[in-house]
C-alpha cells in the first residue's frame, strides 16, 4: 500500500474519531445539558464537589474544553465564584484523562450493540431525550470504531522507512516534539482525541515511552490553549476561568517537561505497555496540577485577574461588536427578492436577540441583581428598534410587484416580526417583573418547583431554536415538530401546575411563598411558546400539512 493511500485511511480515521466525539458531546449537552448546568450551579460553592463535578461533567461531555467554556460562563454571570470556577476545571482534566482510560481496553463488541441500539433509538421515535440518547450511542460506537481504524490504517507504516527517521528527530528533539503535540491538539480542538490517537499509535510500536511522556505533556499544553482562544473576545469575567486554567495546566506542562528532561526519571512505573504509560501519564500529570492548584487557587485567581485586566483592547473590540448595521437598504426596494432577502436578514437578528433574551432570564431567576435585570432590558429596546424598522421598510415594498411567493414571504417576515416584538415584551414586562419581585423578597424556589421550571424554560428555548430555523428554511418537518412540541408542552404545563398545587397542599413553606410567580412563569412561558410556533403556521398552510388550526394526521 502506498504511502498516500495510507494517509487517507489514516486521516479519514482520525476524522470519524473527532466526528464521534463531537457527536457524544452534542447528544449529551442536548439531552441533560439544563440538568448538569443545576448540578453544577448546586454544588460549585464547595472546593471538593467543584473538582468532582468538574470531573463528573468532563465524562459526560467527553471534553474538558467545553466544561472551561460552561464553567467560564456561569463566572462571568456570577453564578460561580472565579476561584470555584478553576478547580471545577482541573476535575475536568482529570474526567477528561479517565475517559482515555476508558476507551483504552478492548471495547470491540460494543461497536455494533451501540450503532445497533442507537440507531433504533433514534429512528423509532420523535421523543427528543430519546433520539438523544440513541444519538449517544452511536456516537460511542463510532468512536471505538474510530480507534479500530487508526490501528488498521497505521499498520502498514510499519514498513515505512521514513517513520523511523521522523521518530528518531522527534525522540532526540524533546521541545519541537512538545510544540508539535500542542499543534495537533490545538487543531483537534480535543485532548481525548489526541490522547487517543497517541495511544493507538503507540500500540504498534511507533512511539517510544519517553517521547510519549513528552508528547501527552504537549497534549496538555495544546489543551489549556483552547479555552482562552475561543473566549478571547468575551467579557472580563468570563475569560478568568480559561486564563486561569492556561496558568496552571499550560505553565505546569512546560515545567513538568523541564523537570523530566533534566531528571529522566524512569517511566516503567506507569505501566507495562507504552499505550499505558502514556495514558497513566496524562492522569497523573493533572492530578498533580490539581493537587498543586489547591494551595495556588487564590493566587492563580489574583494572576488570571490582572491578565485578563491588562487586555485594555477587549473593551474596544466589546464595542466594535456590539456596532450595530442594517441590512434593510433603501436602493433594493425596488427588487422585491432582495428587499425581502435583506428583511429576513434583519429578522434573524431580532430572532438572535429573543434568543439571548430567553436564555438570560432563567438566570436571572436563579442569580440577579439589578444591572442584570436593566441589562436584559435594553435588550427589548434594541428588539422595539429593529422591529419598528423592519415593519417601516416592508411597507415601502410596492405590493403590486410581489409574486405570489413573494407576498406570502411579505405576510410571513410581518407576522414574525410583530410575534418576536411580542415575545420581548412578555420576557421584560412579566418574567422581569417577577425576577424584581423575588429578588425584592428574597425569596427561593423548592428544589422541585425550580426543576419543573428549568425543565420546562429548557424545552421553551429548544422550541424557539426550532421557530428559529424553520422561518430561515422554510422545512415543513421542522415546522410540524414544533407544531407537536405545543401539544406536549401543553401537557408538561398540566402536570408542573398540579406538581405545584399538591406542594401547596401538602403546606411546604417556600411554594406558598413562590406560588404566584411559579404558575404566572409558567403562564408566560407557554405563551412564548404558542407565540414561536404560530411563526411557522405560514409554512405548514403552504405545504398543505395545516386544517384549521390544527395539523393534518400523518
Amino acid at each position: 500500500m502506498s504511502g498516500s493511500v495510507v494517509l487517507i485511511h489514516l486521516a479519514g480515521a482520525i476524522a470519524l474519531l473527532l466526528f464521534a466525539t463531537r457527536m457524544v458531546r452534542t447528544g449529551v449537552e442536548r439531552a441533560y445539558g439544563d440538568v448538569l448546568k443545576q448540578k453544577l450551579r448546586g454544588t460549585m460553592r464547595n472546593p471538593v464537589l467543584a473538582v468532582l463535578t468538574g470531573a463528573g461533567l468532563s465524562i459526560a461531555f467527553q471534553s474538558s474544553t467545553a466544561v472551561t467554556l460552561l464553567v467560564g460562563s456561569f463566572a462571568g454571570a456570577g453564578i460561580v465564584s472565579g476561584m470555584s470556577g478553576q478547580l471545577a476545571v482541573r476535575g475536568a482534566e482529570i474526567g477528561s484523562a479517565l475517559v482515555v482510560k476508558l476507551l483504552s481496553f478492548d471495547l470491540s463488541l460494543l461497536v455494533p450493540v451501540c450503532i445497533a441500539a442507537g440507531t433504533v433509538m433514534f429512528m423509532a421515535t420523535e421523543r427528543r431525550d430519546w433520539r438523544q440518547i440513541g444519538r449517544i450511542l452511536v456516537g460511542v460506537g463510532l468512536l471505538i470504531l474510530s480507534l479500530e481504524m487508526i490501528g488498521e490504517a497505521s499498520e502498514p507504516l510499519r514498513q515505512s522507512k521514513l517513520l523511523p527517521v521522523v521518530i528518531s528527530y522527534l525522540a532526540s528533539d524533546p521541545v519541537t516534539a512538545f510544540l508539535l503535540a500542542a499543534v495537533m491538539t490545538w487543531l483537534f480542538h480535543s485532548s481525548i482525541a489526541a490522547v487517543l490517537l497517541l495511544v493507538t499509535l503507540a500500540g504498534r510500536g511507533f512511539i517510544p515511552p519517553e517521547l510519549g511522556i513528552v508528547l501527552v505533556l504537549g497534549v496538555n499544553l495544546g489543551s489549556s490553549v483552547i479555552a482562552p482562544l475561543l473566549t478571547r473576545g468575551a467579557a472580563p469575567g468570563v475569560r478568568v476561568v480559561p486564563v486561569g486554567n492556561l496558568l496552571m495546566r499550560g505553565a505546569g506542562s512546560i515545567v513538568m517537561l523541564a523537570l523530566f528532561l533534566s531528571a529522566k526519571p524512569p517511566v516503567a512505573f506507569l505501566g507495562a505497555s507504552v499505550g499505558d504509560q502514556i495514558i497513566n501519564a496524562h492522569i497523573l500529570f493533572n492530578c498533580i496540577i490539581l493537587l498543586a492548584g489547591i494551595p495556588l487557587a487564590g493566587l492563580v485567581y489574583r494572576a488570571s485577574e490582572r491578565i485578563v485586566a491588562l487586555g485594555g483592547k477587549g473593551t474596544q473590540q466589546a464595542k466594535l461588536a456590539e456596532t450595530e448595521f442594517s441590512a434593510l437598504d433603501d436602493s433594493a426596494l425596488g427588487t422585491p427578492s432582495l428587499a425581502l432577502a435583506n428583511a429576513t436578514r434583519e429578522v434573524v437578528k431580532v430572532c438572535e436577540t429573543i434568543e439571548i433574551m430567553l436564555s438570560r432570564i432563567i438566570e436571572l431567576y436563579d442569580h440577579a441583581d439589578q444591572d442584570k435585570i436593566d441589562e436584559l432590558a435594553a435588550l427589548d429596546d434594541r428588539v422595539d428598534r429593529k422591529h419598528a424598522a423592519i415593519k417601516l421598510y416592508l411597507s415601502r415594498i410596492t405590493l403590486s410587484q410581489l409574486s405570489e411567493a413573494e407576498a406570502l414571504r411579505y405576510q410571513e417576515l410581518l407576522g414574525a416580526c410583530v410575534k418576536l416584538e411580542q415575545v420581548g415584551d412578555i420576557i421584560v414586562r412579566n418574567m422581569l417583573a417577577h425576577v424584581q419581585k423575588k429578588l425584592d423578597r428574597g425569596l427561593t424556589f423548592t428544589d422541585e418547583g425550580w426543576r419543573e421550571l428549568t425543565a420546562f424554560h429548557h424545552s421553551v428555548l429548544t422550541n424557539a431554536r426550532l421557530a428559529f430555523n424553520a422561518l430561515v428554511s422554510r422545512d415543513p418537518a421542522t415546522a410540524r415538530q414544533l407544531v407537536q412540541e405545543k401539544d406536549r408542552l401543553r401537557v408538561l404545563e398540566k402536570q408542573s401546575s398540579q406538581s405545584h398545587f399538591e406542594r401547596l397542599r401538602e403546606g411546604a413553606a417556600k411554594s406558598v411563598e413562590t406560588s404566584t410567580i411559579h404558575l404566572d412563569t409558567i403562564r408566560d412561558l407557554k405563551q412564548i411558546n404558542s407565540l414561536l410556533a404560530s411563526m411557522v403556521y405560514p409554512v405548514l398552510e403552504e405545504a398543505g400539512l395545516l386544517t384549521g388550526s390544527r395539523l393534518k394526521a400523518g
